[in-house]
């Protein structure tokens, strides 16, 4: 009896052992299977979450009513009766309504993108008059892409397509007639007014302009980056009396002065290669056969460029340097007025690239040079063109003490050039004796046209 007791006993505790580890087992399965059913169930939470956000954002769009914009920009300054006038459209499109519909209808006739055409919807895009107004408000206000959209309904990345096809439009169809070379009917306008302020053989002024470059790539900084400490970019530019500009050259980095840039430009390429109309004129009774512009005193002393005197001790060195000083800002005046009618080009250039800031500069020069054009007859000192239309034209009546002028233009003709030609050409160029000659003829011309009313001021 007590070997079978002890016998069922063990056999007990065997099958309680037994049935405890099988428990446990189980209970182990259950909690790993609990676990990897939370994890598998919260990816698929997660994914399915992140999926609709995805779904979302992709599906995203805001429903902008390009048509209603077109329709209150029309209404706003293209219909017979505007809300806003033709002062207001002057300010706000930095030049007058008609010349501004001839670039929208310029660039509507040639380039596809300001045309309208249906998309998959059959829903036209926006019209050339928006596009060209957005371009038109990025160039004069320097305003971010985004700021198009709530007036205009134009996305972000359509209105920098605008500005790139605008400025790309602006420089293919009239940069042959916008930014030419004066040619001999030029040289005589420039020629006339030159002489007219005191100096004959004067075609203008020449200076330098920077543009802070903000978008600069960090390992073109130290090209680029001046006594200013900011990457800069910059502009050569020759301007008249009426602030047409007749040469621009732009690119070059910050870190060049005004005589590094005139070592690049090719301001004077024409002359080297026989290819300028010549110019000769009489000053003090002494003749010149080349033109001259007005510089500040960093530029070199030579025959083509007259600066004013450092330190003027006698009344006539002081009236020759008030007068030169005083013209010469016409090209500081052409950057001032170049930099308030677009904006883009006062606040810093936010372009990765140097070719699309010097595409946004021509376009810029280009159209300044066509409201000038337009805009000239408004100018105080305006002259009809029509009396330039002879080589040798005479004075206006009264407005010289002089009967005839002493300067004439020939047509230039391109000649073949070898080297000791273009060597010869390029001495001329920086030939310091005639600049110091023509300073000083031009010294007793001033004083004798102009010194008895400088000794007679207060």
């Amino acid at each position: 009896m007590n070997f079978d007791s002890s016998s069922s006993t063990s056999s007990d505790e065997i099958y309680d052992s037994m049935l405890l580890d099988f428990i446990e087992e189980n209970r182990q399965q259950e909690v790993i299977e609990d676990t990897v059913r939370y994890v598998v169930n919260t990816d698929v939470e997660e994914q399915e979450v992140h999926g609709s956000r995805r779904e979302k954002m992709s599906r995203w769009i805001v429903p902008r009513d390009r048509e209603g914009a077109h329709d209150r920009l029309v209404t706003d300054y293209f219909s017979d009766h505007p809300l806003y006038g033709d002062e207001k459209f002057r300010r706000r499109f930095r030049m007058r309504k008609p010349l501004f519909m001839k670039i929208v209808n310029t660039l509507s006739a040639t380039d596809r993108f300001f045309q309208q055409h249906p998309d998959a919807t059959m829903r036209l895009g926006a019209s050339g008059i928006q596009k060209c107004t957005a371009a038109m408000r990025m160039l004069a206000y320097g305003c971010p892409a985004d700021q198009i959209d709530e007036y205009l309904k134009l996305w972000a990345s359509t209105a920098r397509e605008c500005l790139i096809h605008f400025v790309n439009g602006v420089i293919r169809e009239f940069s042959t007639e916008y930014l030419r070379k004066p040619n001999a009917e030029d040289l005589v306008r420039l020629l006339k007014q030159g002489e007219e302020r005191g100096f004959p053989g004067m075609m203008g002024s020449i200076d330098c302009m920077h543009w802070e470059w903000k978008n600069c790539p960090a390992g073109w900084k130290g090209m680029y980056q001046g006594r200013s400490k900011r990457a800069t970019v910059i502009l050569e530019a020759v301007v008249s009396w009426d602030l047409w500009i007749w040469h621009a050259f732009f690119g070059t980095p910050g870190t060049c002065n005004d005589i590094n840039v005139l070592q690049r430009s090719p301001v004077f390429d024409d002359i080297l290669n026989g290819r300028d109309p010549q110019v000769n004129f009489t000053v003090n009774g002494n003749t010149y056969n080349q033109g001259y512009y007005l510089t500040d005193g960093i530029y070199p002393k030579w025959a083509t460029f007259i600066s004013a005197i450092t330190s003027p001790q006698t009344p006539k060195q002081k009236l020759f340097t008030i007068k030169q000083e005083s013209i010469r800002k016409d090209v500081e005046r052409a950057f001032g007025v170049l930099q308030a009618r677009f904006a883009i080009i006062r606040h810093p250039a936010l372009a990765w690239s140097v070719e699309m800031l010097w595409k946004i500069v021509m376009a810029c020069i280009i159209m300044h040079n066509m409201i000038v054009e337009d805009e000239r007859d408004n100018y105080m000192n305006y002259w009809d063109p029509t009396e330039f239309s002879t080589e040798q034209p005479e004075n206006l009546a009264g407005s010289s003490r002089r009967g005839a002028t002493t300067f004439t233009v020939t047509p230039g003709r391109y000649k073949d050039q070898n080297l000791a030609t273009l060597m010869a050409t390029r001495e001329n160029l920086r030939d310091k004796q005639i600049n110091t000659s023509l300073k000083n003829d031009l010294l007793e011309h001033i004083w004798a046209s102009f010194g008895s009313t400088f000794v007679n001021s207060p």
